[in-house]
């Protein structure tokens, strides 16, 4: 059991996989704990979920990281649609992965930039929370063409068309 767990820890695409849901489970339950900890006035909260927040959006680069890495493993046990969607999700990772990254910077200037100019403090959580929920609403697009590839059952609508070898 124990060969089992550890030869699957050396697999990227199931390192994606067992992770993924980070940036969107951590950043989705970080941001209602900020909307909460923001109309609580409660700066020691803000802070917790701020981090949480960070945290959540800074793991998108494990996830994309594992993910490239996982490529050509995925692409050799995908059929054709699976292989379509797992470019449209390569694509959107490329795309999005920056929206996470500038979350997670932004979350860190929340949290420190207030300790010396404390009148940020609002418009740093408001920014945090407005980020987030795009970053979120990212995260979602990525994984709704990632949750294809290798699950039929999910597959409602046709594969995205194959683009040219020059896009990508």
């Amino acid at each position: 059991m124990i060969d089992s767990i550890l030869r699957d820890l050396r697999q990227p695409e199931y390192i994606h996989v067992l992770i993924n849901p980070l940036p969107i489970y951590g950043l989705a339950m970080g941001l209602l704990g900020l909307i909460v900890a923001f109309f609580l006035r409660s700066r020691r909260a803000q802070i917790v979920t701020l981090i949480i927040v960070m945290v959540s959006a800074a793991s998108a680069w494990p996830v994309y990281e594992f993910g490239e890495q996982a490529e050509n493993p995925v692409i050799s046990m995908a059929d054709a649609d699976g292989q379509a969607w797992l470019a449209e999700h390569k694509d959107r990772a490329e795309d999005l992965i920056y929206f996470f990254y500038g979350l997670a910077l932004l979350s860190a200037a929340a949290i420190a930039a207030p300790m010396k100019w404390p009148k940020t403090s609002t418009s740093l959580l408001v920014s945090v929370i407005l980020v987030g929920a795009i970053t979120l609403g990212c995260g979602g697009y990525i994984a709704y063409a990632g949750g294809k590839i290798r699950h039929r059952e999910f597959r409602n609508v046709p594969p995205p068309p194959k683009k040219p070898d020059h896009e990508h």
